[in-house]
């Protein structure tokens, strides 16, 4: 076997590598579960309240009999991307594999709710990026960074603030938040409730 069959090529890719078409379509996965598969992508600061609303939401939309999963950024921290640190790249390369692993599951004709801090504009472009038009609805969770320190479910903030943790998102590591999301939810000025209909209501219309 020549090098060239198993060394990637220019594009990161190994020549040897070609993607299978399937015959089964993303239309007659959706049809089966008589919906539009779509990924909503939770964004905002540690404690802004993503998952709380991401669990909310689900819960709501299976109510209305609808499929769907919930990709949390702790949880895939726990094992996808269990290898990964906090450092800028690392960060990147979450937000990368979490994009890729939605879109799977949108393919799939499932509705998608990720909840990740995904903290740089770029990063979240490329998730869009992946995904057909009207299939990706960026959610800005836009809860203050002092709402959220006072917060402080993890105990992470106090932890930040002391030096402890490095690299913490709104603090010594930046966020960029959404210029032009397709909805925004500050918890701090809403209940749980109303935010699940009002994310619902501009995703689906209704």
């Amino acid at each position: 076997m020549s090098d060239s069959s198993v060394f990637p090529n220019s594009t990161g890719v190994a020549p040897a590598i070609r993607p299978f078409s399937l015959s089964l379509s993303v239309d007659a996965r959706s049809a089966l579960k008589h919906q539009q598969p779509c990924c909503l992508w939770l964004t905002g600061l540690s404690g802004a309240g993503k998952s709380t609303l991401a669990n909310a939401l689900e819960i709501k939309l299976n109510e209305l009999g609808r499929h769907t999963f919930v990709l949390d950024g702790d949880n895939l921290r726990t094992g996808l991307c269990s290898d990964l640190g906090m450092g800028i790249e690392a960060r990147k390369e979450n937000v990368r594999r979490i994009g890729e692993v939605a879109r799977l599951m949108v393919d799939a004709g499932l509705i998608v709710i990720v909840s990740a801090i995904s903290p740089f504009s770029a990063g979240r472009a490329i998730a869009r990026a992946l995904f057909a038009p009207g299939q990706f609805f960026e959610v800005y969770v836009s809860t203050p960074f002092d709402v959220c320190a006072r917060r402080d479910p993890k105990g992470l903030y106090q932890a930040a603030l002391q030096g402890a943790i490095k690299d913490f998102t709104g603090l010594d590591s930046p966020y960029e938040a959404p210029e032009r999301a397709d909805c925004e939810i500050n918890t701090d000025e809403i209940e749980l409730s109303e935010a699940v209909q009002f994310v619902l209501s501009r995703v689906f219309k209704k």
